[in-house]
């Protein structure tokens, strides 16, 4: 990776990087199932779509985009029991409670930048006990543009109060790459995040790739 041995900061997207939220998604999504009488859905179906959201959901779910009929009441239902229950099974990914705090340990301040609206992100931060901790959330709600824009990343750094070029930016996503590289920043794209075609991440130009959060520490250390 091109990088100083120790970046001034770390930023990380949330869902399928910092955070396991999966769980919840999948079980608020056979819960809507449920109640139109539908069967569940496996797992892994729906775990690979996770980082694109409710919109993601409820295609999986029911076959609808936003301009059908009946989308707009499934989504909003989908978001109404995800709200919740925002945090009932979802947990930190193993051994990145270990990682924050290398950080922490080390004086490196970690940041959350992610598309997902402060209504979730926020009271899931709380519950999982990383409010304190963490030295910024930047939501889609405190910007104008959201990722792959990179107006979230600068405003990351700037709360955190460093330059952009010396932290690292850390995601599952092709656009949390794209967001960093336009940040000026470096970049770490990790595989075990909710990504439907895992060989698609070699493509995403990121200054390096992480399979295991074990992977993601060396990396950063």
């Amino acid at each position: 990776m091109k990088t100083d041995p120790q970046p001034s900061a770390v930023l990380f997207d949330l869902d399928g990087t910092l955070i396991d939220t999966a769980p919840d998604f999948i079980r608020c999504l056979n819960l809507l199932r449920q109640q139109h009488s539908l069967a569940a859905l496996p797992a892994e179906h729906i775990r690979c779509s996770v980082s694109n959201g409710a919109r993601a959901m409820v295609r999986i779910g029911f076959g609808l985009e936003p301009e059908h009929e009946g989308y707009l009441e499934k989504h909003t239902a989908f978001l109404d029991l995800y709200e919740a229950g925002v945090a009932d099974e979802t947990t930190l990914f193993e051994g990145m409670d270990q990682l924050l705090e290398i950080l922490e340990t080390k004086a490196i301040p970690w940041g959350i930048v992610t598309n997902k609206p402060v209504r979730f992100a926020a009271p899931l931060i709380v519950a999982l006990g990383l409010e304190e901790r963490c030295a910024t959330l930047i939501c889609p709600d405190h910007v104008s543009e959201r990722k792959p824009h990179p107006e979230a990343l600068f405003l990351a750094c700037q709360r955190i109060g460093v330059d952009p070029a010396r932290a690292v930016y850390v995601g599952d996503h092709e656009r949390d790459i794209e967001a960093g590289r336009n940040a000026g920043m470096r970049t770490i794209a990790v595989r075990y995040g909710y990504i439907e075609q895992p060989e698609s991440v070699d493509l995403w130009q990121a200054d390096a790739i992480a399979d295991t959060v074990a992977d993601l520490a060396k990396l950063l250390q």
